[in-house]
């Protein structure tokens, strides 16, 4: 036993070795870090270990099994923080066109594929491997078009609205997938209805108890952001193991965990905080996945291309032609099709799912993998380039009479007017401003975002048409979740002495760094005059000293009422003063 142990924490320290070293030649090189993890799993595995092993005199991983263990946790982790990011209300806002585009992407996709693809896997009664590729080729990568639209600032332009929705749509297909994936063996109606119903009743029941149960929970525990951290990990493992007994997989009640509170506004505060953990996990399953690649053959390595380039090629004929006749314009389309170029990662999650299960082979998902590899690299420059390439396609195909239509604003897309005042914590100065912004300036209130920890507020403030949510300033990651990087103005009304686990002034270059592209005004809030000057030298707009304010407050009070009351005092002496003066000049006169 003790010698497993130590097998174990060997073998993980040297995955996280080698994916550390890996993922910091990925990030030199631009790519994703996921294929720093990939690599790092193929170094040390089986393939290459020996020789690893040999010249380095270090060994390589021999407990796969036991950090395949480890990962199963990030994988659950992953698809809890994935079913977080599913917000029902968002997708109701979305749209039918934006709906009808998630729609046609995936199913047209999987079609295509299926099409394209069947003379490599001849369907045949019992063999799944057509049906997963199709599907693992019609999924994108939400976390590495995520993090590369982020970096370029194209979260919030149409076209990246687009794809962000149909990532979203794509989700939504891949859990209804997982959801029959149990029963695909033996197909029978009533089975995948009793895994259907199964699911249905899961999710009802869940959501059921958010609303009643956890809800008051969350409540309870918002002003203890740890424990709404662990809470809501207690609640993912319990579905887990819900979905276990009623025999679906762990990883479903995960995801149904995560969209059964994406609806609290703690949702962006708890993937911000299990992001480091889940990171963590979802390290290793990456290492492992790279573990089990096997040495390509070179037609295995043509049909990895081969489903590359059929990615890139499909996502822009059917995304852009859709979008193009919505009304949104072609160069938003094509850019849309661009951006999601490449395989899932969920893909990877499905397959692994298909293998355990016995649906595929391990030369299946090694292909796959290498192909996501693949797309991955190359899609990091497409989306680099997108608007150039874009722009390109566009000046083909005006030689055929294709023309571009105007581009909709961002917020003809939305229906949502920008939430660009944003006001961290709600406590008496902030209740203060709001009060003298609804009394002169109403208007304002539908630009504003107020966030802070404690929800007592969150009704009296959105019956006025401010939008609260739930958030830790001392958490900047936090603040990223809940999208601020557009805003305008940012005001911090609550100084350090009140502020827990950060101050005003790492606020500042949290603020600062989120908000990189251009800089809104940014108002804080100290207790001390001279840090006051040093939050103006690095970069504040201006800061608010209460003491100094109310002193100034009080002094006019104070200076009127004194006035008021001096002004009085003389009107009185100067009725008495001619007496007192005619008594002088007698005694005067008497003295002389």
């Amino acid at each position: 036993m003790e010698h497993h142990s130590l097998t174990l924490l060997v073998d993980i320290a040297l995955s996280i070795i080698f994916a550390t070293l890996f993922a910091i030649i990925a990030k030199a090189f631009k790519q994703p870090l996921v294929l720093g993890y990939v690599i790092a799993g193929l170094i040390i595995g089986p393939l290459f270990g020996p020789f690893v092993g040999g010249k380095l005199t270090i060994g390589y991983v021999k407990s796969e099994e036991s950090i395949e263990l480890i990962s199963e946790i990030g994988l659950i982790l992953l698809l809890f923080i994935i079913g977080l990011e599913i917000d029902l209300k968002e997708l109701a806002r979305m749209g039918k066109s934006m709906f009808a585009l998630g729609v046609i992407q995936f199913f047209l996709g999987v079609a295509a594929a299926w099409f394209a693809f069947r003379t490599f896997f001849p369907p045949a009664p019992g063999n799944f491997d057509l049906l997963y590729f199709a599907i693992a080729l019609s999924l994108s990568s939400t976390m590495i078009v995520v993090k590369l639209l982020h970096d370029k600032f194209e979260i919030s332009t149409v076209a990246g609205r687009l794809t962000i929705g149909v990532l979203v749509l794509q989700d939504i297909w891949a859990i209804l997938f997982m959801g029959i994936q149990p029963d695909l063996q033996d197909p029978q109606i009533l089975n995948v209805l009793g895994s259907l119903v199964k699911g249905i009743a899961l999710v009802a029941i869940s959501f059921v108890i958010s609303r009643y149960i956890l809800s008051r929970l969350f409540l309870f525990a918002a002003s203890k952001p740890e424990l709404v951290l662990i809470t809501s990990i207690a609640w993912c493992f319990f579905l887990c193991g819900v979905a276990e007994k009623l025999q679906l997989s762990k990883e479903m009640g995960a995801l149904i965990a995560g969209v059964s509170i994406a609806a609290f506004p703690y949702g962006a505060d708890v993937i911000s905080k299990l992001s480091g953990i889940r990171d963590f996990f979802i390290t290793l399953f990456f290492v492992a996945l790279g573990m089990k690649i096997q040495a390509p053959s070179a037609s295995d390595l043509g049909l990895a291309f081969l489903a590359v380039g059929f990615v890139l090629v499909s996502r822009v004929l059917i995304i852009a032609p859709t979008v193009f006749f919505s009304g949104k314009g072609l160069r938003a389309g094509i850019v849309a099709g661009l951006n999601l170029a490449q395989i899932s990662e969920f893909s990877l999650v499905i397959l692994a799912l298909g293998v355990q299960k016995e649906h595929i082979g391990k030369d299946l998902q090694a292909i796959v993998l290498t192909s996501m590899i693949i797309a991955s690299i190359i899609s990091t420059y497409v989306i680099l380039f997108n608007d150039k390439i874009a722009r390109g396609i566009i000046s083909f195909l005006s030689i055929f009479g294709v023309k571009e239509n105007k581009e909709p604003l961002e917020s003809q897309v939305t229906g949502e007017t920008k939430r660009d005042i944003v006001v961290l914590g709600y406590f008496r100065i902030a209740q203060g401003l709001i009060d003298g912004i609804e009394d002169d300036k109403p208007s304002w209130l539908k630009r504003m975002l107020v966030v802070d920890f404690n929800p007592i507020y969150r009704q009296t403030l959105e019956s006025k048409g401010i939008r609260w949510a739930y958030g830790d300033l001392a958490n900047p990651e936090s603040l990223h979740h809940l999208g601020i990087e557009e805003a305008r103005y940012i005001v911090c009304t609550v100084s350090d002495m009140i502020l827990k686990g950060t101050t005003n002034r790492r606020l500042l270059e949290s603020l600062k760094s989120i908000c990189r592209h251009h800089q809104p005004k940014i108002i804080l809030t100290t207790d001390d005059p001279k840090e006051a000057e040093v939050l103006r030298n690095n970069g504040a707009a201006h800061v608010i000293v209460p003491g100094k304010i109310s002193g100034l407050s009080l002094f006019t009070e104070l200076s009127g009422m004194v006035d008021q009351n001096g002004s009085s005092t003389i009107a009185k002496s100067a009725k008495v003063k001619p007496k007192k003066t005619t008594s002088n000049k007698k005694k005067v006169k008497k003295t002389k």
